[in-house]
Formats: C-alpha cells, sequence, structure tokens
C-alpha cells in the first residue's frame, strides 16, 4: 500500500472516498464531507473539552449496561445517503468524526469504528468552525438518517436539539439554556442537566 504523509500531496479540490481515507497517515486531523478534504479545528480549547466530558460522562452513566454505546471523538463514522441504493453505498464519501454519538444498532460497528447513522449525534462547536463546514454536516446528518442532532454553543451556553421527522428533514424541536434539562423520546429515561454540563468546577 502506498501511504501518504504529507496533505499537500492531495489535490484540495479533488474528490476522496474511504478508500483514500484509509491511506492517509499525515499529522493533520481531516474530516471528509461528500468527499472534500475538511481540515479539523486545532485541539479543542479548554471550555470545549470540559463541556465534551460533561456531557460524555452523563451519556455514559446512562447507557451502562444498556444496549446502547457511547463514542467520542476520535472515532470514525462512515455515513452514506440512506436514500441511495445499497450498491451505490458502497464507495463512502464522507467520513466524521463526531464530537459524541449514539449507537443502538450493533451491527454498524467495526473495527474502524462505525458504518451507517449513530442514532444520535452531539457536536460541540468551536471558533474554528465555519459556516460552511456547519451547514454541510447538518445536511450529511438528515441525508444519512441520524434521529437526533444536538448542537451545543459553549460561549452562549445553549443546546439546539433537532429531530428527524417522517418527511426525513431536521426539525428544530427546541432551544436549551443552562438551567434547562434535555430530554428525548429515543431514550425516555435519559435526562441531562446543563447546568451540570456547562459548569466549570
Amino acid at each position: 500500500m502506498n501511504y501518504i504523509k504529507d496533505i499537500s500531496l492531495l489535490d484540495p479540490n479533488g474528490t476522496y472516498s474511504y478508500t483514500d481515507y484509509l491511506l492517509w497517515q499525515f499529522e493533520e486531523k481531516i474530516e471528509l464531507l461528500k468527499g472534500k478534504i475538511f481540515k479539523m479545528s486545532p485541539a479543542p480549547n479548554l471550555k470545549h473539552q470540559r463541556i465534551s466530558w460533561q456531557m460524555g460522562l452523563i451519556l455514559g452513566v446512562f447507557f451502562k449496561k444498556k444496549p446502547c454505546s457511547v463514542f467520542s471523538a476520535p472515532f470514525d463514522v462512515r455515513l452514506y445517503d440512506s436514500k441511495k441504493s445499497e450498491k451505490a453505498s458502497k464507495e463512502i464519501h464522507t467520513v466524521v468524526q463526531p464530537d459524541l454519538c449514539i449507537i443502538c444498532d450493533k451491527a454498524k460497528l467495526d473495527e474502524q469504528g462505525c458504518v451507517g447513522a449513530p442514532d444520535l449525534i452531539v457536536e460541540i462547536l468551536s471558533k474554528g468552525n465555519t459556516e460552511k463546514e456547519m451547514k454541510i454536516k447538518y445536511e450529511l446528518y438528515e441525508e444519512s438518517g441520524v434521529l437526533e442532532y444536538w448542537v451545543i454553543y459553549p460561549y452562549e451556553e445553549n443546546l439546539l436539539r433537532f429531530v428527524l421527522n417522517e418527511k426525513q428533514k431536521y426539525e428544530l424541536k427546541q432551544i436549551y439554556t443552562t438551567n434547562d434539562v434535555v430530554t428525548t423520546p429515543l431514550f425516555p429515561e435519559l435526562c441531562v442537566n446543563l447546568e451540570e454540563v456547562f459548569t466549570e468546577e
């Protein structure tokens, strides 16, 4: 195999697949969004990491000894358009690393990570996230059938909960703030106290 160890050897305007992704061994962390290379933000700051750890801890405790699993970045999630045929989905052009994701279908897990849509994805925005990147991810998660998508704004201390409707489109179900408790019909017993998530202690 001819591994690529320098990102400058790739065409920034090229279109790549998961097959190509497996040959990349450079230091830069990247995601593959619809075949296009997106460099990930530098190492997340302290606030981002605290929120990720607190949210991960709450979800981890809740899902312990339950059939669903919680994973945190770096963890490769390979997505395909759920509207396409199985044959068309063989060539995967999207590999993302959500901050947190919950996967209930064990058949989607392999040694490389997850193939197919997680049930729930949590993304914590960083200052380095671009509007283009976030728009593409929103569309990708919607297209691939991620049932719920939670977006956390660390500095505003808000959480937006998007839910896939019967038309396979996201609806903004609720905006939560620091004093709220997030719940979801996906996991009726789950209660996420945002005061705990956003605490800096």
